[in-house]
């Protein structure tokens, strides 16, 4: 990423034009104003080339009076290495919203400005981003200064990103609300079904956008709840996520069906599924690869080769794209002692790619105390478990369980158990060389791969995450849909109600205050979870007799045993009361009682589900710098080749 920013400083400082520079505002090189009027012209900036006009007018609100002045620009520049600045975040709804102010909208000879309310909220959103890497937000994006009210006429710069999701489809004529239409659908016509899915059970569902894919996509995410939008005490969090791979597709339409599935059953009362709406926090994410989609799409279901459209639009394999922990914890388990959950992000793993959809994954999971997961792959039939990554490096097929192999088995037969191809006998179907396993194995033992999405949540979270693949066709017929539906329909509802096993409940001091990432241990499993910032917390368990230990930095640990029936489908509450330690020398060190150098406590009780701005933003905190000496930040260098055209407004100090 260095050198990528070098090169494209360079660059740019390499083709300015031979001006007398003059100190502005912008700190960039001006020309003294003249009386010229402003011209319409073609845009030609390849920076700005996907924004949603093709003219522009000069000179611009930044005293620009040329292309040529627009590209030697910092501010330019700056939109033209901010998406690798801020490593993906807030791309390309920045660089696009910096376009409309360095060169403006011209249509029918006048210029038309951005709306300052897009400004205020891609600024709320991004601030903290700026303020990770010690960087002043942009002068130049100063919404009160550069962007217009509607009551002015103004326009929005990202509406190309929404490509008309915004304009309602109508439903045929004579179709009910509640008819689910099994077709395969774009990316258009899919945020359109989530949005108007919400609109109709508004009272329980919402969509929201935990990020974008690398090409400007928005990672839409549809949410069911008895309290859309807000973390209940003591009511579980589940996502489903579909699409990783892009030209794998049955996963993307039954999270699209189930969406509308789950609306219509609720309206017309029906008991299961308001039960578990009203106890659970759902989430669907039924595209995390939509650019990979859309080269799949293009082939067409049945055309689709086997690999053509899996990887993201940066060539990436997003379920070998995660954070390899795996690796560091065969190495802490072999030391007695060492901590092997909740393992941090290591820094190398930010030196390379990582894709924006990564990140969008990891951040969702901070911000959201996740307890269970599945990932809907296609390409056989058969759901598999952690640990993907082999015990062995030199073995390609080992079986490598976790601490909590018991519960995967059970979460993996919960949804494999009611599948009706994958308990069909038959060894010649598809998946027929798993009907000995009962159509499950650890992922190690059928095929050995690092970077896994599902390894990554078990290690990193408190997310169990089980594989589920749907068939051997990736991208299946469209006459093909509804039985996928059918045969999927119960899996998934039985799987998300597995959320309600085990034991659940609250940490707190004497005085009822909640305890945050207080840490749940079990004897005999090693493997501990962690209060979520209410104090609450959920500990998925095989039925039998557990020892659990709550236990906080400053107080004594808790011990309780624990009775879990065979048939109890309804997690057991669980309680802790944690009494502060004496005065006396403290004999509780931060965290357990288990260290190793190679990891660290979380200091100040932050934990996996903080606010972005607090630890854990690791790409950010391992470049900034400490600020009593009011030294440069780490990205200044890269702007010194631009020798007295330096952005100094960008330094906060």
């Amino acid at each position: 990423m260095l050198l990528l920013l070098l090169a494209a400083l360079a660059a740019a400082a390499a083709a300015w034009p031979g001006c007398q520079p003059a100190w502005g505002p912008a700190g960039g090189c001006h020309r003294p104003s003249a009386s010229d009027s402003a011209t319409c012209e073609d845009l030609q900036l390849r920076t700005c080339s996907d924004a949603a006009y093709n003219r522009t007018a000069f000179p611009t609100a930044l005293e620009h009076r040329s292309r040529e002045a627009v590209e030697s620009s910092s501010e330019y520049i700056l939109l033209s290495v901010l998406h690798h600045l801020l490593e993906g975040q807030c791309n390309p709804d920045l660089r696009l919203l910096g376009c409309a102010v360095v060169a403006p909208r011209c249509e029918g000879g006048r210029v038309h400005r951005p709306c300052q309310h897009v400004c205020e909220a891609l600024q709320e959103a991004c601030q903290p981003a700026f303020d990770a890497i010690d960087m002043a937000w942009p002068y130049f994006l100063d919404c009160g200064r550069y962007f217009g009210s509607e009551e002015e006429g103004c326009y929005d710069p990202l509406e190309k990103l929404r490509g008309g999701l915004d304009v309602e489809e109508a439903l045929p004529s004579g179709v009910p609300p509640t008819f689910i239409h099994f077709t395969h659908h774009s990316y258009a016509q899919m945020v359109r079904v989530l949005r108007r899915t919400a609109a109709r059970c508004s009272h329980i569902a919402k969509t929201y956008s935990i990020g974008r894919s690398f090409d400007g996509k928005e990672l839409l995410v549809i949410e069911f709840s008895g309290r859309p939008g807000q973390h209940e005490l003591m009511e579980p969090e589940v996502k489903l996520i579909g699409n990783i791979h892009g030209n794998e597709v049955a996963g993307r339409e039954m999270l699209i069906y189930l969406a509308q599935y789950l609306c219509s059953e609720y309206l017309l009362g029906n008991p299961r599924i308001q039960r578990l709406l009203n106890t659970t926090r759902v989430h669907l994410l039924p595209s995390m690869n939509p650019d990979g989609y859309e080269v799949a799409a293009a082939e067409g279901a049945g055309y689709n080769g086997w690999t053509s459209g899996r990887q993201n639009a940066q060539n990436l394999d997003l379920n070998r794209n995660f954070p390899d922990l795996t690796s560091e914890f065969y190495r802490l388990a072999s030391s007695r002692g060492a901590r092997t959950d909740h393992i941090p992000i290591p820094q190398h793993y930010w030196w390379g790619k990582v894709a924006p959809e990564t990140k969008a994954i990891m951040k969702w999971m901070r911000t959201t105390p996740f307890m269970l997961s599945a990932s809907l792959h296609g390409g056989d039939l058969v759901v598999s478990y952690p640990f993907d990554l082999s015990q062995d490096p030199h073995e390609e097929k080992m079986f490598s369980p976790t601490p909590d192999e018991k519960m995967f088995q059970l979460l993996a037969r919960a949804y494999a158990d009611v599948h009706p191809m994958m308990m069909d006998r038959s060894e010649n179907r598809c998946g027929g060389n798993f009907l000995k396993r009962g159509s499950i194995i650890n992922g190690a033992d059928w095929y050995s791969f690092t970077g896994g999405m599902s390894d990554f949540n078990y290690l990193h979270s408190n997310c169990f995450e089980i594989t589920v693949e749907l068939g051997c066709v990736k991208f299946p017929p469209e006459e093909a849909l509804y039985t996928l539906w059918q045969h999927n329909k119960e899996p998934l509802l039985t799987f998300m109600e597995m959320a309600h096993r085990g034991i659940k409940g609250v940490v707190m001091d004497k005085f009822g205050k909640p305890v945050k990432n207080a840490r749940i241990s079990v004897k005999g499993i090693r493997h501990d979870i962690t209060t979520a910032p209410d104090g609450d917390y959920w500990r998925l368990l095989p039925p039998g007799s557990h020892i659990v230990i709550a236990q906080a930095p400053g107080y004594s640990k808790v011990i309780k045993k624990v009775t879990i029936p065979a048939r109890m489908k309804k997690a057991g509450r669980v309680d802790f009361i944690l009494q502060p330690l004496g005065t006396g020398p403290k004999r509780f060190l931060q965290g357990p009682q288990r260290s190793s150098p190679g990891l660290r406590d979380t200091p100040r009780g932050a934990g996996p589900y903080r606010e972005p701005e607090e630890p854990g933003q690791e790409p950010f905190r391992a470049r900034r710098q400490p600020g009593a000496g009011r030294s440069k930040p780490w990205w200044w260098s890269y702007f010194t080749s631009l020798n007295q055209h330096k952005p100094r407004w960008l330094l906060k100090y």
